[in-house]
């Protein structure tokens, strides 16, 4: 599965996902009114903030993420519910004659018992996250009344290709005939022109997101300085979804913002864990992520000692995303338990060769417990690199 082994995993075409569909009577096409969000930052919480508002609205909601943190049943919720397990252990039953003939892949198996899901449970809309790019991906089986894209940049290039423009190419794939799709502002030029081209070819209306207040922003939980454009992004779907008669009070939209973690079970977006000493998590694992993390640490606490635990996988961009990482700061080298995690050794001597003060430690609980009895209450810890070391984290918490 992709998760766990990386490129290895990618299905590149949808045939898979369209025959499991087909087995279940294509439970895609009832009368949920889909809403479909891709992008690469940002998409999971843009998901998690429509679906949120929309619970608030007095909907019945399903939402489908990826991935999951710490149980797989994060991925697939009914206005904040997690899938029982029974249901999963159902799902898979009743599919085993198809799985053993066509062989899909566990994001394919995945996608298809969450549409299935909520089908099943008569849901008013279905909040559905792209997995990796859109035009491929097992996601794009819908027929969507919206979508979303929430930013484009660099990462899984192995899979999605080696430019800005052959990206955007993969994202503008959830664009549908004629049914209106709205897109981060911040959005680069090349990358835009690329997506109002594949809509202007299917009659689609194309909406750009308009800013926000910093003071939304400080109302909203999640604090990170990203989040600004995740929430312009959010309100410009939901000022859409009004005009589509389902409508969406002021104060639903406060209450959604508000009650986001309760709703959504949505964790690890500048989640700040612990206050002394501070202790920062965030999944950010990407360029754009990553400098967006370093930017707010070094203007939010420009005093502090910062301590950082830090893993990566191994199909990033490494020596981009390491020459970022501020001298000044001290790090803790962990491997994510994932199997395509980079080996801590190997990690700690890319990061040595940097200039970068580095520790390593088997685990991401030996170095959080090590810096607890070690460091001053005033400094600050980070959690991050990866989404699999936030992860590991917050397993590690419920032991």
């Amino acid at each position: 599965m992709y998760q766990n082994m990386g490129k290895i995993a990618f299905k590149k075409d949808l045939t898979n996902t369209i025959k499991l569909l087909e087995y279940l009577d294509n439970p895609h096409q009832g009368n949920t009114k889909w809403i479909h969000v891709a992008g690469t930052n940002g998409k999971g919480t843009v998901s998690s903030i429509l679906s949120s508002v929309l619970i608030e609205a007095g909907y019945k909601v399903g939402l489908y993420t990826s991935p999951h943190l710490v149980d797989f049943t994060e991925r697939i919720r009914i206005n904040g519910k997690k899938i029982d397990e029974e249901a999963v252990i159902d799902f898979v039953l009743r599919i085993s004659p198809i799985i053993k003939s066509i062989k899909p892949s566990f994001f394919e198996i995945t996608v298809t018992m969450a549409l299935d899901f909520f089908s099943r449970s008569n849901m008013d809309f279905g909040v559905i996250e792209v997995g990796l790019g859109g035009r491929i991906d097992s996601t794009n089986v819908i027929n969507p009344m919206l979508s979303v894209i929430t930013s484009i940049g660099m990462d899984h290039m192995d899979m999605l290709g080696n430019s800005i423009e052959e990206i955007a190419f993969e994202k503008a794939g959830i664009i549908k005939s004629r049914i209106s799709c709205v897109i981060s502002k911040d959005i680069s030029v090349n990358a835009k022109n690329i997506i109002y081209k594949r809509a202007d070819e299917l009659n689609s209306t194309i909406t750009e997101s308009k800013r926000v207040s910093d003071e939304l922003l400080n109302k909203f939980p999640l604090s990170g300085n990203y989040q600004k454009q995740n929430l312009s992004t959010a309100f410009q779907a939901i000022s859409v979804i009004n005009d589509l008669q389902y409508p969406i009070s002021n104060e639903n939209i406060n209450s959604g913002l508000r009650n986001i973690v309760n709703n959504t079970g949505l964790r690890g977006r500048w989640e700040i864990y612990k206050s002394s000493p501070l202790v920062i998590l965030d999944t950010g694992h990407n360029i754009d992520g990553v400098s967006s993390n370093i930017n707010q640490l070094r203007s939010q606490y420009p005093n502090k000692i910062i301590h950082v635990i830090w893993g990566m996988v191994n199909d990033k961009d490494r020596k981009s995303i390491l020459s970022l990482l501020p001298k000044e700061w001290k790090y803790y080298v962990v491997k994510p338990q994932v199997p395509r995690g980079l080996d801590s050794q190997v990690l700690a001597t890319e990061m040595n060769s940097n200039k970068l003060n580095v520790q390593k430690f088997q685990n991401t609980n030996d170095a959080y417990n090590y810096l607890i009895e070690s460091i001053d209450e005033k400094d600050l810890i980070f959690i991050g690199g990866s989404t699999f070391v936030v992860a590991d984290f917050l397993k590690s918490e419920l032991v």
